[in-house]
């Protein structure tokens, strides 16, 4: 497989009579955008807003990021889920970079949602601060799930997702700035040095474990819950074949945007053939029963066995139940002989003195810590929110509450928050490009 990626890298945003991309300045009518949206029956209120690197603005509900892009030969850009399905990871896309499409709940939050602010202290706590963010603040009939904490949040993420392709038809007959391409050998067929160096397969397990439908991340529109682990290229990985989901504490979770620019899997392409044979990815899943955990463990070490595996990367996308997958994984590996380290967040408690993940064992001995869920962020009052940001206290995001005996309610009466990093929107970036750092005291 051969993915091309033109990027077009995005300087400014802002609102005009057209949409079109200009020495690095993205035009975007607005009208025409909401719209677009709006030809789904059930986006009942929509507006468009644009928010950029140290603006003094809070976020809140936040269900999903996607990066902007459209493929040439126009197949859909999530094959299976936005279009019809197609093989993804071949072709030439165009991509708007340093952006996102970022959509919020007008009104109602649930367990998987989470908070961003674009300036000041809260900023340093997600890698979307970062961005020039064309933020969909939108409302949908669905009231059978408004006041349910899980929400399958479907016609808001399937809008966010239109969205993305809708704004990036304006670069596809343009000429990239740059170009990214993505080319793997077959297995089978590599050069006698690159066979030579240790073979590694980076095994991801997205979130799969709610057994009813339409929560669990799409692999070419499939709920991963029906899959079992299996040999992917990271083309597709790279190309849409992957859609977040809405079921993970929030700043555990992988959003859309995380699987299109996924950072290992760009690491392990640039080090392949000099330090290493990347072989490619084992797409595993998250699994609630003992048995289908060991199933699922066992179905990766053998796939990374017969593919002649030396080492292995293990990430998890949440915690909690997800940490037996996890373990079950590495120990596996490590049992068939492929040496593996796994990166993953922890749940260790407000105070840090808990146990890091629920299932241990003395056969992990690589971990890499992406943060601790728990670990409480107090932030002031910020001029504007986009949203609603009582969704934090009301709605059981992970990571807000209504009231607490000791600390009181997440959101307090001047605007100012206090609340667990879980609600911080995909804060631990377990993906490869956590903002967090060790320190020593």
């Amino acid at each position: 497989m051969k993915l091309e990626i033109g990027n077009f890298h995005v300087k400014d945003i802002m609102f005009g009579q057209k949409t079109f991309f200009q020495n690095g300045v993205l035009t975007i009518n607005k009208q025409e955008a909401l719209d677009f949206v709006r030809e789904d029956e059930h986006i009942t209120d929509a507006d468009l807003f644009i928010v950029k690197p140290g603006d003094m603005v809070r976020l809140c509900p936040v269900k999903e990021a996607i990066e902007p892009r459209v493929k040439l030969d126009g197949r859909a850009l999530f094959p299976g889920y936005t279009g019809e399905l197609s093989q993804a990871g071949n072709g030439v896309a165009h991509a708007l970079k340093e952006c996102s499409v970022l959509v919020v709940g007008k009104h109602w939050g649930g367990f998987q949602d989470g908070l961003i602010d674009m300036g000041g202290e809260g900023a340093k706590y997600t890698y979307f601060s970062q961005l020039k963010n064309i933020v969909l603040v939108a409302d949908t009939d669905e009231d059978f799930e408004k006041r349910e904490q899980q929400k399958t949040n479907k016609a808001l993420r399937l809008a966010g997702h239109k969205l993305a392709e809708f704004i990036a038809n304006c670069v596809k007959d343009l000429e990239p700035e740059d170009k990214e391409v993505y080319e793997l050998e077959p297995v089978t067929k590599r050069n006698e040095k690159t066979n030579k160096l240790p073979s590694v397969v980076y095994v991801m397990q997205p979130q799969s474990q709610m057994e009813d439908m339409g929560y669990n991340d799409l692999v070419y529109g499939w709920d991963a819950n029906h899959m079992l682990p299996t040999f992917m290229h990271p083309n597709e990985v790279l190309d849409g074949a992957l859609v977040s989901g809405s079921f993970m504490p929030c700043s555990s979770k992988w959003s859309t945007y995380d699987f299109q620019n996924t950072p290992v899997i760009k690491r392990l392409y640039q080090e392949h053939g000099k330090t290493l044979n990347f072989l490619g990815v084992i797409m595993s899943n998250l699994n609630v029963a003992l048995d289908q955990k060991n199933r699922s463990a066992m179905y990766v070490a053998q796939i990374a066995k017969s593919l002649g595996a030396d080492g292995a990367i293990v990430s998890e996308e949440g915690y909690g139940n997800p940490d037996a997958d996890f373990v079950a994984c590495i120990v596996a590996l490590e049992d068939a002989g492929v040496k593996t380290v796994g990166i993953t967040n922890e749940c260790t408690g407000r105070d840090g003195q808990s146990q890091p993940l629920v299932s241990l064992d003395e056969k992990l001995t690589a971990i890499v810590s992406c943060g601790n869920v728990s670990e409480l962020i107090e932030l002031p009052p910020m001029p504007l929110v986009l949203g609603e940001l009582e969704a934090l206290a009301r709605d059981g995001l992970s990571g807000g509450w209504a009231n607490d005996e000791l600390l009181g309610p997440s959101v307090r009466s001047d605007g100012s928050i206090v609340m667990e990093n879980n609600a911080m929107f995909c804060g631990d970036q377990v993906i490869g490009w956590s903002t967090k750092t060790m320190k020593e005291f």
